[in-house]
């Protein structure tokens, strides 16, 4: 509102003094015109969260030295050794990576190695949040502590603003919004990129590297909501990854409530390919051509032949993502 105060103010300003009339202002404001309208939500399939040491584990003198060496730190951490014993900790977990990378230490060593250092991790970043002041090197393992939230979704073909030039997008669950959310994640997704993660949130508790997420439970679905979207997200991802259009829902609100006007399907994985020249009905046959002479020659049975072909034809013909 004071962006758009100052400017017509100006204009007011300048006409007066010339003494002509105020002219029509017409304005297209992008994104702040359009964000509204648009809502991404995605399915959370999978987390992972970083290992740690239990309690009632010990160390024997077979371990390595440098199993030794970090339980002690883990051991015998305080308040008032914090910043040295995490100094000390990423020292001996580079020392370990080193060796593991020519071979002087085992995979049982290397694992218990990172057990052992991310529990130090959590206890010192524990212990540095009940002090007065936080020490800027501890402040950051914060970022490192998250859980990684697996979603169907692809960022360079739904949000790909988020990846190119930071945009930050509101991001919260969209249900079981009477629990309060007791982990803390980055969202990653399904994409081969290294780079399809968001870890830059809008927050209120000094945290804009993660977001507060609740515990999955088994089986049961999961959903995020992805804010202010727009219009412009969709069209400039461009199939990467050939991923496709995804699944949409046109829905109106009015004052008795909301109605749903229209699904529309998102694209097939058949539909993509033939963007990029494979036609779906010459491959279908070419895998048909190889299931038959498979059946002939003894290789695979009648009914293996059949199960694949229509897993292969499902998979042509289904979602480009995760159904």
């Amino acid at each position: 509102m004071v962006y758009e105060h100052d400017s017509i103010s100006t204009f007011v300003d300048a006409s007066n003094k010339a003494k002509v009339p105020h002219p029509n202002i017409i304005t297209e404001s992008g994104r702040s015109l359009t964000a509204h309208h648009s809502i991404l939500i995605f399915e959370v399939l999978e987390t992972t969260t970083l290992p740690s040491w239990k309690e009632e584990e010990e160390i024997s003198e077979n371990d390595h030295e440098l199993v030794r060496d970090l339980y002690q730190l883990w051991d015998k951490v305080n308040q008032t050794r914090m910043v040295e014993t995490w100094h000390d900790a990423q020292q001996i977990r580079e020392e370990a990576l080193d060796k593991f990378s020519f071979g002087l230490i085992d995979l049982r060593t290397r694992a218990q190695i990172e057990r052992l250092f991310w529990s130090i991790a959590k206890e010192v970043y524990l212990m540095s949040t009940k002090t007065k002041h936080i020490p800027d090197e501890l402040r950051q393992i914060s970022r490192m502590l998250s859980d990684k939230y697996f979603c169907n979704f692809s960022l360079f073909q739904s949000l790909p603003d988020a990846w190119a030039i930071d945009q930050i997008f509101p991001i919260m669950p969209i249900h079981r919004l009477n629990e309060e959310p007791l982990r803390t994640a980055t969202i990653q997704d399904m994409t081969c990129d290294s780079d399809g993660k968001i870890d830059n949130f809008i927050s209120t508790r000094n945290s804009p590297h993660q977001i507060p997420v609740h515990s999955l439970k088994g089986r049961e679905p999961y959903y995020l909501g992805v804010f202010l979207v727009g219009a412009y997200q969709e069209i400039l991802g461009d199939l990467h990854n050939l991923f496709g259009d995804t699944n949409a829902v046109h829905v109106s609100v009015d004052k008795d409530g909301y109605k749903i006007d229209q699904i529309i399907d998102g694209e097939s994985v058949a539909e993509v390919l033939d963007y990029v020249q494979y036609n779906s009905k010459k491959m279908v046959r070419t895998v048909e051509t190889w299931v038959t002479s498979s059946v002939k020659a003894g290789i695979i049975t009648l009914e293996e032949g059949k199960e694949f072909l229509s897993n292969y034809r499902s998979g042509l013909y289904g979602y480009t993502y995760l159904e």
